[in-house]
């Protein structure tokens, strides 16, 4: 696997959205209420959707016994059990509306469970729940059904539980495996832990095993980060995450208590940004983009080379292009030409349900322009490549003409090596490719527009 060079990633390695969706999330209004979210929802039932859409679910559990102070989850920290089986009758509230405007039956292609430790339900809600979801979807035989894993809240019992359950993608939030660092932001779980919980996990007969990193975090050094590389290597998931770390106490509370002089300086966040590249190459993975890596064999990097891949709310996806259900507290949801989020609050969640509403407290509804350019970002996110003649006969345009002022930013790019412009397509190069959200921002016209990245999580 080819690396990029320390200067391009000092060069292009700043804020800039992720762009699990475009317009990015914070571009949604207030404006945009549950009538809205309503409509769309009916449209869909109408037919007025494109036959044979794919329909997601996704299920945001924001419950957790301890709160992590890297994370930017919204979340509930409590060690009140009795609280799951209130918030599960919200949920079964929810869906309810939510099938109520849309129909039920609707063939489900993925299932995904997050919000960091929907774990933290007993086995009987977590049976619970994925009986409402089978009572109103008809989740389809070998879709996508993935979980997010807390190690500290499961064992093997669980993990037979969940592959019963019919879930076959697990992701283990890992973050770092150096005791210093765990302590550091409040996740201790030792790497014999997580060992003994992948090889189980791998025994059942998952599909597909994830771990999660984060470099950047306090007390870390590129040493100790390369022992966790280490170890993950010993585990060999089939798919690994690095995510960078950003210090961002003003929106996440709990980063107030992480102490800054505790935060490695940005040669060191190089070091271990490099280090993953180098490590994860050498071992055989596939780069997919966005610090997402994967086997030959795994399925996302089929989907790389066949150029099937997709991107949605949880990051690159097998599953293609299509609506997503969004159920639970800050949920995040897209039906057709719109996005709609969840109250953040679970005060304001259930009181919305209590009222008879669905819980939409915010979203927006896409221009021409905005689907225009979400195809040509997640195309360049995606497949690395704009052809322009998709483009202009999918929106009867001239991409020349329609893009002057972003072609004019790209030539730029491919003086630095991060594309290739052809004479009817954009090609990102393989150097580009660890800097594709730099390559995406030049057709980001609300970013273009305020240049204020200051929000958004940083490469170094």
């Amino acid at each position: 696997m080819e690396t990029v060079s320390l200067d391009l990633l000092r060069r292009y390695g700043g804020a800039g959205p992720r762009y699990t969706s475009y317009p990015t999330t914070d571009r949604f209004v207030e404006a945009f209420t549950d009538a809205d979210q309503a409509r769309a929802l009916a449209q869909r039932r109408g037919g007025c959707a494109i036959p044979g859409l794919p329909l997601s679910v996704s299920v945001h559990i924001p419950l957790r016994e301890s709160l992590c102070d890297f994370c930017s989850c919204n979340k509930i920290g409590t060690r009140q059990h009795g609280r799951a089986g209130s918030y599960l009758r919200y949920l079964t509230r929810e869906v309810e509306l939510q099938v109520a405007h849309l129909g039920a039956g609707h063939q489900v292609t993925q299932l995904h469970l997050g919000g960091g430790a929907p774990t933290f339900l007993s086995d009987g809600e977590l049976r619970e729940l994925m009986a409402i979801l089978r009572g109103s979807f008809t989740l389809v035989p070998g879709g996508d059904c993935s979980i997010e894993i807390d190690p500290r809240s499961v064992d093997a019992s669980r993990l037979g539980l969940l592959y019963e359950l019919g879930f076959n993608r697990i992701s283990f939030g890992v973050q770092d495996f150096d005791p210093a660092v765990q302590r550091s932001v409040h996740r201790v779980h030792p790497f014999a832990q997580v060992k003994t919980q992948v090889a189980h996990a791998r025994e059942l007969g998952f599909g597909s095993v994830n771990v999660d990193l984060i470099y950047g975090l306090p007390r870390q050094t590129p040493d100790s980060f390369s022992r966790t590389l280490a170890q993950v290597e010993l585990l060999r998931p089939d798919r690994v995450a690095v995510y960078a770390y950003a210090h961002l106490p003003e929106r996440f509370r709990a980063r107030r208590r992480i102490v800054p002089a505790e935060l490695p300086a940005a040669a060191a966040r190089e070091a271990m940004l490099s280090r993953s590249l180098a490590v994860f190459g050498a071992a055989g993975y596939a780069y997919i983009g966005m610090e997402q890596f994967a086997l030959p064999g795994d399925s996302l990097a089929v989907a790389q080379r066949l150029g099937r891949l997709h991107r949605n709310f949880h990051g690159y996806s097998t599953q293609p292009d299509g609506d997503v259900i969004g159920l639970g507290v800050s949920a995040l949801g897209r039906v057709g030409a719109s996005y709609a989020q969840n109250a953040k609050t679970l005060q304001e969640y259930c009181d919305l349900l209590d009222a008879g509403r669905l819980p939409v407290v915010r979203g927006l509804a896409l221009t021409r322009d905005d689907l225009v350019r979400r195809a040509v970002i997640m195309a360049l996110m995606c497949q690395g490549e704009v052809v322009y003649e998709s483009i202009q006969g999918a929106w009867l345009l001239d991409f020349p003409c329609y893009f002057a002022r972003e072609l004019e930013q790209m030539a730029g790019l491919a003086a630095q090596g991060l594309v290739v412009l052809g004479p009817a397509w954009i090609q990102v190069t393989a150097q580009g490719r660890f800097l594709l959200r730099e390559v995406a921002t030049v057709f980001d016209r609300y970013l273009q527009a305020d240049r204020n990245r200051a929000k958004f999580s940083r490469i170094l």
